[in-house]
């Protein structure tokens, strides 16, 4: 990831998600894995959307290999968080996400998430890694950044 604050002019696609009463800590600010189940939402949000099928069903679906979050500054409850999403990289059989989690008016980021996405065949059991579907590859293709 890179070392500095990430801005809005860094990412692709756009969602704005709700915070909920129940996603604050006894210290006053967004529990941690609030932060995971945004990030992996608005990513398969965006592909379920783009490829306008049910990504569960699939020949090969994405599983979550590594997932990490950098935190710049709190986010709370009430006010709605805009989110992000930046594909880094895009391989034979995996996508590095970058999820940027901003609230209120700057645009600096609250806190950057990496997503990565590794393709496993999902009619066997094994869950073998192979190529991923090409219409996955059209879905995140747009969300490099040229």
């Amino acid at each position: 990831m890179p070392a500095e604050r990430p801005t809005r002019d860094q990412y692709v696609h756009w969602e704005r998600v709700t915070t909920r009463w129940a996603d604050i800590d006894v210290y006053g600010h967004m529990n941690n894995a609030r932060y995971f189940e945004i990030i992996d939402t608005v990513v398969n949000n965006h592909l379920a959307a783009a490829t306008g099928v049910d990504i569960r069903a699939l020949d090969a679906i994405g599983v979550v290999a590594e997932v990490g979050c950098r935190y710049f500054a709190e986010v709370g409850y009430p006010e709605p968080v805009d989110v992000g999403v930046v594909a880094d990289k895009v391989g034979t059989s995996s996508v590095v996400y970058r999820v940027g989690l901003f609230q209120g008016p700057g645009d600096e980021a609250a806190a950057e998430g990496r997503f990565v996405h590794v393709y496993v065949d999902n009619t066997d059991p094994a869950r073998p890694v192979v190529p991923m579907p090409d219409v996955i590859r059209t879905a995140v293709t747009p969300l490099l950044r040229v």
